[in-house]
């Protein structure tokens, strides 16, 4: 952050200030109409006085703990933002089965979601169900094979639209794996992919940052998480930029736009708010994340989340 961020409570850190403010590969449209809201996303007027946000969230390590839990508080402060007025929704890099029902958990129904890391945006539907209204797709074949040479003993999973999984290698046991189909390596090859995963246990989070810089990759869009971890989407890709088709198709301007993260792959989208809204990082993130948004905020296990969301507009 530079001299003109803040921290969400208001406080300013060293040098700050003291005062909170309040084209890529294989694009698709889901069929006519759906390059905006359409029937099944007609937007909800804010309530009179109220000017209304676009509210991006990301989902682990900012609206969900490292352990699965969405505290009561974080519930609570989303469905406040909502019945405010706002557009709150969730920006992540989780497939949609991942995606869709924690809506459940936090008691929202918005007019789009984003995920897959921006390669899939959702639109729903009359009936509250969703809809693919963008797809970005890639074949991922060049960028598999440049990094099985690098990395003897990684793990890869590749996602369609669909957001099944096709896995080669030994993952964590998660729901990824669960729904993942196991075949051999060659068998990810020239697969219409949304979304690839790398996984490297051999290293640590530096290393593997170095390792992945080292191979250059190309054509492609990525980002590294907490751990050994790679997430690849087709090139020029990002939340960013779902999010910002997701703004027009809305006409919410620039500066109403509310993005929380706290991983690299919330890097372009927190950039993207920054430069004339709210871009809020979790306060556990690390220092390139914090680096990318104008706010800070309490950790994920200090519900951060609910305090920064407390200071929307009401």
């Amino acid at each position: 952050m530079t001299s003109h961020e803040r921290f969400v409570d208001g406080s300013g850190g060293a040098g700050g200030p003291t005062a909170a403010g309040h084209g890529s590969a294989g694009p698709r449209a889901a069929g006519p109409g759906a390059a905006g809201p359409g029937a099944g996303g007609a937007s909800r007027p804010a309530r009179t006085g109220t000017k209304r946000w676009l509210v991006a969230l990301d989902v682990d390590g900012t609206t969900m703990r490292e352990d699965g839990v969405i505290t009561d508080a974080v519930v609570a402060a989303v469905r406040d933002a909502e019945a405010a007025g706002h557009e709150v929704m969730l920006s992540t890099g989780r497939s949609e089965s991942m995606t869709v029902p924690l809506l459940d958990t936090l008691g929202i129904r918005p007019t789009y979601l984003v995920t897959a890391n921006g390669a899939l945006t959702l639109r729903r539907r009359e009936d509250g169900s969703y809809e693919h209204a963008h797809v970005e797709q890639f074949d991922p074949s060049e960028v598999l094979q440049t990094i099985h040479g690098a990395l003897a003993d990684a793990a890869f999973g590749v996602e369609d639209e669909h957001g099944h999984f096709l896995l080669s290698g030994n993952f964590p046991d998660d729901t990824m794996t669960v729904r993942g189909e196991h075949v051999p390596f060659e068998q990810l090859l020239g697969v219409e992919a949304t979304r690839v995963v790398v996984i490297s246990p051999g290293h640590d989070t530096e290393d593997f940052l170095q390792v992945v810089e080292r191979m250059g990759l190309h054509k492609v869009s990525y980002s590294v998480g907490w751990t050994s971890w790679l997430d690849i989407a087709p090139e020029g890709v990002t939340k960013a930029t779902a999010m910002e088709r997701v703004r027009e198709w809305l006409d919410i301007p620039r500066s109403r736009v509310f993005a929380a993260g706290d991983g690299r792959n919330d890097i372009d989208m927190l950039r993207w708010a920054s430069t004339s809204g709210r871009g809020v990082v979790m306060g556990q993130a690390p220092q390139d994340v914090v680096d990318a948004g104008n706010e800070i905020t309490g950790g994920v296990a200090d519900d951060g989340l609910a305090a920064a969301l407390d200071s929307l507009p009401r």
